[in-house]
């Protein structure tokens, strides 16, 4: 575990006057949101009654939920923290939030009696079984800060994925799903506030009663133990209380990011250290925070419409905000940082080996192209039938293929160039950042293909280069270069969720975007897919002396010969354009560019060129065998292939995070 939490010391002077001020712009902005009011239609009569109604029944509701929904969401927050010794953790980074929309989804396409039953032990029964694999995964480490937020992005991206494929398989609009997801405060009762509001005054009660076990936590375990401590029951206890208060905070209004961050560190900045001091502080920065933020994003929108949703917004500065706390996290080890396997003695395996790889793939296409469901059921399609059907199943097979490539290509080289074995343009936000370039793109071009691809290379090569240079820094460890991939993904996935909450044309090309769907896949797609390949992929064989010397360190590779930042920035635009051609066939989401390089590294590909192309062919194999699943699964429907790849992905990594081995002390 972390060490001990700081002694406790009184709040400096100076703070009365920042609480003060956070009070009067939470009341200011408040004020000025109901002053604001676009006038109504109808007589003065009418007018003022709407006006009245809309006062008590929807804005004044509106800012006490946004109130208690802060309050709660820094309350799970700081017990979180506390309890597992953690200062990045909060309901988004330990996928609370994303295990009870889950859990929701599920229940509202395939048990809709429960969600009448009670809505709230549905999402509270998905974010215990989140936090349960996230601890579980952490546990051989001893739940080391970062290797908790690792994992709980991880169950988060599986979770997502998964509840994005529910609501696809059963035919229904996703964007939907993003827009709840994104964390809406609008009400038209007070029904939130009523529900929320004593699960509030409950868990504060609570965590108040457990004021001397939550001051003993902060104590050397043995020395807890000894003051009579029951650690485990009190542990158990205190994650009840937040996770509690963060499921029925998500089954009311959605995911609201970050805020559970957000404030118990402000508490700590305002000085508030013992228990007592960030019980009154976290809950009451939150609410302000939640308050100011809902508050924004009411006089930024346009009549009675939001500028974005309110989690949307407060997801924006969650990832300048794990930035920044990244600094109080203590280095660490990465889960299995080597590039070997069990056992030392492994041999590299040789350029020969990859032809049974190669024809391991040709056999899964071939299955692909012959084997499906139709009304009938199962059958192979042979003779006139399956010329038939060529046209449909080839193109997106193709498709589906050379983006698995191009992604394990460039999984390969973000690799090489940080490090890192756990790098990968998903992990990295380098495919987030795509989206961003993406939204620009929409936004200030004419639409177009070429626009659209040349926006999202744009925005995963500025991503990129962002992290390249944050991992140049000196004491930027795997560890910590992840975290800051998760904060910049955060960020842009934000920026994008911001722009899809508007509805327009751009929220739908967002949505084909994010789903990855190539169920529409035809010749160009695939022209596209193979030419991508043959050009960035094949010169990538004239650098393979680069990929050998950039692991080895600056210092080392200049004293080699090696013209560092030229072969840096060369194969940072190469890996970009893949991610980005990639991105346009099949989604952001598919974690194929992490899976690749490390299963060709498992599989004993060691050097460079092989590492490469073996990544380049487990990546093609890997998403053909995704899109050929993702077309039985859920027939007539078909789930977009994209997100199938992260439910193949999302295991793999919870495997790989839980490879390494224990930690003791």
């Amino acid at each position: 575990m972390a060490e001990a939490v700081q002694p406790a010391r009184p709040l400096r002077k100076g703070h009365p006057g920042a609480w003060l001020l956070a009070a009067l712009t939470a009341a200011a902005l408040l004020a000025t949101v109901v002053a604001t009011r676009p006038p109504l239609p109808g007589s003065p009569e009418l007018a003022r009654a709407l006006e009245n109604i809309l006062l008590w029944q929807s804005l004044m509701p509106r800012a006490v939920t946004a109130l208690i929904c802060g309050a709660a969401l820094g309350l799970a927050g700081m017990l979180l923290q506390r309890v597992l010794r953690n200062p990045i953790a909060d309901a988004s980074t330990l996928g609370v939030a994303s295990g009870a929309q889950l859990a929701l989804t599920i229940a509202t396409a395939y048990a809709p009696a429960l969600i009448a039953f009670s809505r709230e032990g549905v999402a509270l029964v998905g974010a215990i079984v989140a936090v349960a694999l996230v601890l579980g995964l952490s546990w051989r480490r001893g739940l080391d800060p970062m290797t908790v937020v690792l994992s709980g992005m991880v169950v988060s991206l599986v979770s997502a994925a998964a509840s994005a494929t529910v609501i696809l398989a059963k035919g229904e609009y996703v964007l939907s799903l993003f827009i709840w997801g994104a964390g809406s405060l609008n009400q038209q009762s007070w029904d939130v506030a009523l529900a929320l509001g004593p699960r509030f005054l409950l868990s504060a009660l609570a965590a108040a009663l457990l004021l001397r076990p939550l001051a003993l936590l902060g104590l050397d375990e043995d020395m807890a133990r000894s003051l009579g401590l029951a650690l485990h029951a009190t542990r158990l206890a205190v994650l009840g209380i937040a996770i509690w208060l963060a499921a029925s905070v998500t089954a009311e209004v959605g995911v609201i990011g970050f805020v559970g961050l957000a404030a118990p560190a402000l508490a700590r900045e305002l000085g508030a250290r013992t228990p007592r001091q960030m019980l009154l502080a976290a809950p009451t920065l939150g609410a302000l925070l939640l308050s100011i933020t809902d508050s924004a994003v009411q006089l930024l929108g346009s009549g009675f419409n939001d500028l974005a949703p309110t989690g949307a917004a407060t997801a924006l500065f969650g990832g300048p905000l794990l930035l920044w706390l990244m600094r109080r996290v203590p280095p660490a080890l990465p889960p299995q940082a080597t590039d070997a396997v069990p056992g030392a003695d492994r041999t590299s395996r040789s350029f020969r080996a990859l032809a049974p790889l190669a024809a391991l793939i040709m056999a899964v296409a071939a299955l692909g192209l012959v084997l499906g469901r139709g009304p009938d059921g199962w059958g192979l399609a042979a003779g006139p039938l399956f010329w038939e059907l060529l046209p449909f199943r080839g193109p997106r097979l193709v498709a589906a293929g050379t983006a698995g490539a191009l992604l394990g290509a460039a999984g390969c080289l973000m690799q090489r160039l940080t490090a890192n074995p756990l790098a990968g343009p998903e992990v990295l936000g380098v495919s987030a950042g795509g989206g961003v370039g993406l939204l620009l793109a929409l936004s200030l071009l004419p639409a177009s293909p070429f626009a659209m691809l040349a926006g999202i290379a744009g925005g995963s090569l500025a991503v990129l280069l962002v992290m390249l240079l944050f991992a140049a820094r000196p004491g930027v460890g795997p560890q910590r270069l992840l975290l800051a991939g998760i904060a910049m993904g955060a960020l842009c996935m934000a920026v994008v969720s911001t722009a899809m909450a508007q509805g327009d044309l751009r929220a739908y090309m967002l949505l084909v975007w994010l789903s990855g769907s190539t169920n529409r896949a035809g010749e160009v797609e695939a022209w596209t897919g193979l030419i991508a390949c043959i050009v960035l992929i094949a010169p990538l064989l004239l650098a393979v002396r680069w990929l050998d010397l950039l692991p080895l360190g600056e210092a080392t590779s200049r004293s080699l010969g090696l013209p560092v930042e030229r072969s840096r920035l060369y194969l940072a635009a190469l890996a970009a354009l893949m991610t980005a051609v990639a991105s346009l066939l099949v989604g952001p989401l598919s974690l194929i560019g992490l899976i690749a390089p490390h299963l060709a590294r498992l599989a004993g590909f060691a050097r460079s060129r092989d590492q490469l192309l073996a990544s380049v062919l487990i990546g093609c194999g890997v998403m053909i065998l995704a899109d050929w699943l993702a077309r039985l699964v859920a027939f007539p429907y078909q789930v977009p292939v994209g997100l199938f790849a992260a439910l193949i992905g999302g295991p793999y990594l919870v495997w790989l995070l839980n490879r390494g081995g224990s930690r003791h002390g």
